[in-house]
């Protein structure tokens, strides 16, 4: 018999990874472990240092695991791929030298996933959605910080993504613009019911943007408790229990963990004593 439900999109199992500075080997994240399933608009929060993008990185196939392994739709994920688009936070990303139009069509036609008179089309659809189509012929350098992150936006959709993967992309933003392109993607979300997973070290921005936050403790980033944040939206901020859902999750991450409660099976687990 067929299983009504789909599994997840996304499994992390146990991951530990590290990166080398020129001075150090430095250990980015522990035992890292959670699920993504489709549809979701999943967030990584936590401060400075905890493996937020690292993590990211490695689902991107950028960053191989020290320990555990990823599987992105049953497959293990050794490499980049088509198949998960990532964003950043700088405004570089897109070559100069290239219109808005191009930069969109670009990876679909080096992929050879698409003739380009469908990238075109593709990219045309796409720019329209993130309100840019009157700036296909423009370039880079007379595009709004915003702008760009639309463009990159649009031009990583266009190569219809089993994930999106966004590296604190609004963070470089003036607080007006940060809140606009926040509309701007849950409105596209809605539209395009893409699978999302984001990084932010903003609690105020993982709960308006995700349905689930998974929350990192501090250096070596490793999983605090994991909530669901889907009951709440851009106009919830100045109620009391968005408030309070983020005074405790500010708990949840900078309070020194608690040593964890027995069972006699052993101990809890962070998900087990921490949901919300």
């Amino acid at each position: 018999m067929t299983d009504l439900f789909p599994g997840p999109l996304l499994q992390v199992r146990g991951l530990g990874l590290e990166y080398r500075t020129r001075h150090r080997l430095v250990r980015a994240t522990h035992d890292v472990s959670f699920d993504v399933w489709p549809g979701d608009r999943f967030i990584l929060l936590g401060p400075s240092g905890c493996g937020k993008s690292s993590l990211l990185k490695s689902i991107g196939g950028f960053l191989p695991p020290v320990n555990g392994e990823i599987h992105l739709d049953g497959q293990p994920v050794v490499q980049p791929g088509p198949d998960r688009m990532m964003v950043f936070q700088e405004f570089d990303q897109l070559p100069p030298w290239k219109t808005v139009l191009e930069n969109t069509l670009f990876p679909l036609l080096a992929s050879r996933k698409a003739s380009r008179s469908e990238a075109r089309e593709r990219a045309l659809y796409f720019l329209d959605k993130v309100g840019l189509t009157g700036f296909a012929d423009a370039f880079p350098h007379t595009l709004s910080g915003g702008m760009k992150q639309r463009v990159a936006i649009a031009r990583a959709l266009t190569m219809q993504p089993k994930m999106l993967l966004m590296d604190e992309p609004f963070a470089a933003l003036d607080a007006l613009t940060r809140r606009k392109m926040q509309e701007e993607l849950l409105r596209l979300w809605e539209d395009e019911r893409f699978t999302l997973l984001f990084v932010t070290h903003s609690i105020e921005e993982a709960m308006v943007v995700g349905s689930r936050i998974l929350l990192l403790s501090p250096h070596p980033g490793r999983v605090r408790a994991e909530l669901n944040s889907h009951q709440f939206s851009l106009t919830d901020s100045g109620r009391e229990s968005f408030q309070l859902t983020a005074q405790r999750i500010h708990d949840l991450l900078f309070t020194p963990e608690p040593l964890a409660p027995q069972t006699a099976s052993g101990p809890l687990s962070p998900l087990t004593s921490v949901l919300l």
